[in-house]
């Protein structure tokens, strides 16, 4: 399996859906649960999971996509946060920004291809380590994970696929320890977090990436066990 290249374009389109993510699809989610506001990967992108009284609401590529409780499908073009959630159906819509959102489409499947490989690997590393653990698309840092691991015995972490952010151009899957990393030093090699780090670059020399990703993962999951 190879994995695509990052795409020119890919901060802005990153920044705007982060924001279609955190200001209109989490939102929509907590006005139909009454709390919940995390989200996963669907399809080529990012959604909601099904609402409580059927349907619902994500992006792919340059749209917002809007799935009825009868499985009718709606598209809008993603224009501005106003706009997307005014079609999402938000309550409160008219007092969002509406600033153009700058979204490619190219770098928006791109993302989709991002999340929808992380949260194949997080499941599988959740299945060998906690299979109830769930795996979660979280609106507010735009990563997907999970988290496994014995929190008394200081050994509970994060696991994930991030995006990007401020220090870091292209994404990358991580673990980031709740007390620190434990073990071996040469394991922890993040930038801008106690923890461990590997991009996307580096994955798609891999040859079976999704396997590769447990194998990292798994090796720092032992570290803070036994360590």
């Amino acid at each position: 399996m190879s994995l695509p290249t990052v795409p020119i374009g890919l901060l802005p389109t990153r920044e705007a859906l982060h924001r279609v993510a955190e200001h209109v699809l989490a939102p929509v989610r907590v006005q139909e649960t009454g709390h919940e506001i995390a989200l996963e990967a669907r399809g080529a992108g990012v959604a909601t999971p099904d609402l409580p009284h059927g349907g619902w609401v994500g992006f792919s590529g340059t749209d917002l996509v809007v799935v009825d409780r009868g499985g009718g499908e709606t598209r809008t073009p993603l224009s501005t946060l106003r706009e997307a959630a005014t079609a999402a159906g938000l309550r409160g819509a008219d007092g969002l920004d509406e600033t153009p959102l700058d979204v490619d489409r190219t770098a928006s499947l791109f993302l989709g291809t991002v999340y929808e490989i992380g949260t194949r690997a997080l499941t599988a590393l959740a299945e060998l380590h906690d299979p109830d653990a769930p795996v979660r698309l979280w609106p507010e840092h735009f990563d997907v994970a999970v988290e496994l691991g014995d929190e008394a015995a200081g050994a509970r972490a994060a696991y994930g696929i991030s995006p990007g952010d401020e220090q870091h151009d292209e994404p990358y899957a991580y673990v980031a320890p709740w007390a620190g990393p434990r073990g071996d030093a040469a394991l922890w090699n993040a930038t801008g977090f106690a923890g461990a780090e590997v991009g996307w670059t580096s994955l798609r020399g891999e040859e079976d990436p999704v396997s590769a990703l447990v194998a990292f993962w798994t090796a720092r999951f032992i570290a803070l066990r036994d360590g």
